[in-house]
């Protein structure tokens, strides 16, 4: 029984651990992305270790495993593209009233 508890703590320690370091590291993009990927990737490891022990089946194991991703690769598309328009991935430079520029090219296409 201590070893089936084990199996369920070490998971959800590293999904804490992530969520510290989504909340403490969040200057860049890229850290929040990473840090999303690492709470993702532990939670899809309790739900797989919850259901292979009550023996259901794997189905919505897998649709959570493809939804993440997703995730990632929209996040990763986010970055790079932020990336191009600002020149870093920092969030203290991501105000779109920072500059005229992003002003007008958000109301162009607002409107």
């Amino acid at each position: 029984m201590l070893i089936l508890n084990f199996y369920y703590i070490v998971p959800m320690v590293s999904v804490l651990c992530g969520l510290w370091v989504f909340v403490s590291k969040r200057k860049h993009l890229l850290n929040t992305l990473l840090s999303l990927e690492y709470i993702m990737l532990n939670i899809f490891w309790i739900m797989s270790l919850h259901l292979s022990n009550m023996g259901h089946e794997s189905y919505f194991v897998l649709f959570f495993l493809t939804l993440a991703a997703c995730e990632g690769a929209l996040g990763l598309a986010l970055l790079v593209s932020v990336v191009r328009t600002h020149g870093n991935d920092w969030f203290s430079s991501l105000s779109v009233l920072q500059s005229e520029t992003s002003y007008y090219l958000v109301l162009y296409w607002y409107f």
